[in-house]
């Protein structure tokens, strides 16, 4: 069974740091850039950000460049958001999807998980 699943959301306070994981079953990640999405209540999935496939380009929304950082472990078939001095306005469900490079269209991405949820409260 093909499955993509994210993981290591929770409840953080403001300026605390969670690290996310993204972690493959039935097929590999290797081949796949990976993005990185968040969708808050009532508000668009918008891209957060996303690896290529070997790992050498990376790119962020402006709202998370210099907090997050994503890399990926290809030998434990897993990719990682590390987000550092979290804001309230981050939380949303994060979700990861393969795709094949990197992309702003949302559309390009084919494979999706289920999601975990990101709180950013006193």
């Amino acid at each position: 069974q093909l499955q993509l699943v994210e993981s290591g959301g929770g409840l953080v306070q403001p300026g605390g740091s969670l690290r996310l994981s993204c972690a493959a079953s039935g097929f590999t990640l290797a081949y796949s850039a990976i993005g990185w999405f968040r969708q808050a209540p009532g508000k668009e999935r918008e891209g957060v950000s996303c690896i290529s496939i070997g790992g050498i380009y990376s790119n962020y929304v402006d709202s998370v460049k210099g907090r997050f950082t994503v890399s990926r472990d290809n030998a434990k078939n897993t990719v990682y958001l590390q987000m550092n001095s979290l804001k309230p306005e981050d939380t949303a469900v994060y979700y990861c999807a393969t795709a094949a490079r990197c992309s702003q269209y949302i559309g390009g991405y084919k494979f999706w998980g289920q999601g975990t949820q990101v709180s950013v409260s006193e």
